[in-house]
């Protein structure tokens, strides 16, 4: 299935997942173990995200596969802008569709660590436009089916968007290129998610708009995490977060209980469903599922 398959006149919300390809060989083993835990919680399909520059791309798409062979749910990559020329970029997908991996997460990427702007490699692509067009034409030039596209969408806006308005072209351009689905950033006030949706409709952007979230674990990690990402803890939340200190335990029940207020809210005003950023574990979501049943 690709990604309109599972939002078009869907009985149900879509729930996926993200994880993240473990830089060592003892990390990988030890989310092979958390996997079966995630699946068992019946997502619709989860994604790969792979890090700076590309450095884990091959064990994306071992992780991809190996979920998509073996567990026989359906997997997307993550691919950006970074670090590849068109050549490379049409290599990866030639392998993505070897391994029989039908869905691509298409991102621009982040600026390599060191670096304030983002510049495109030597033959490269420059924006996430760009990368859908690119894709769209290697089906065309090689007759694969249509992969499914998603891209993100950025609530609070993109942290190098002069405002909104500009991001929300931006956006425009992405699903006008052949983007299926959008899956936002990460984001803690609905307000902002619902405004984002009717600004984005407004514009008309009639694709599915996929609340992204991620359960807290840390208070200091959240913290860092919405300071790059430039999304804004809401004060009740952050005094709770204060008040818990260096207990992460304590976070970490702050964060399921202040996900699934989000989650129940979400989908009962319309959202088509939602996507974790689950850090590669599994007990929080275990617990936030159970309460969003």
């Amino acid at each position: 299935m690709r990604f309109p398959d599972y939002f078009r006149n869907a009985a149900k919300p879509v729930i996926s997942f993200e994880v993240f390809p473990p830089k060592t060989d003892k990390a990988f083993e030890s989310l092979k173990t958390i996997l079966p835990e995630l699946l068992a919680l019946h997502p619709s399909f989860m994604t790969v995200t792979y890090g700076a520059m590309g450095t884990t791309q091959a064990r994306t798409l071992e992780i991809a596969a190996l979920i998509k062979r073996e567990y026989k749910l359906e997997t997307a990559s993550h691919l950006t802008c970074v670090g590849a020329s068109r050549t490379q970029l049409d290599e990866i997908l030639a392998n993505l569709a070897r391994h029989e991996i039908h869905n691509i997460v298409a991102l621009r990427g982040d600026p390599p660590a060191g670096q304030d702007e983002f510049k495109p490699p030597p033959d490269g692509l420059a924006h996430a436009n760009e990368l859908v067009a690119h894709i769209r034409g290697w089906c065309e030039r090689t007759g694969h089916p249509r992969f499914g596209i998603a891209v993100a969408g950025y609530p609070e806006k993109h942290v190098q968007a002069p405002d909104l308005a500009a991001d929300l072209r931006n956006l425009k351009r992405k699903v006008d290129t052949g983007a299926d689905v959008v899956v936002t950033q990460l984001f803690f006030d609905n307000a902002d998610f619902f405004r984002f949706v009717d600004d984005a409709r407004k514009l008309g952007i009639t694709q599915p708009i996929v609340p992204g979230l991620l359960p807290i674990q840390s208070g200091k990690q959240i913290q860092r995490i919405a300071s790059l990402c430039g999304s804004k803890l809401p004060e009740p939340l952050l005094k709770e977060l204060q008040a818990a200190g260096e207990d992460d335990e304590r976070c970490t029940q702050i964060g399921i209980e202040w996900c699934a207020i989000q989650v129940k809210e979400l989908l009962a005003k319309g959202a088509p469903g939602v996507h974790f950023y689950v850090l590669n574990k599994a007990r929080h979501m275990r617990e936030i599922m159970a309460r969003i049943a």
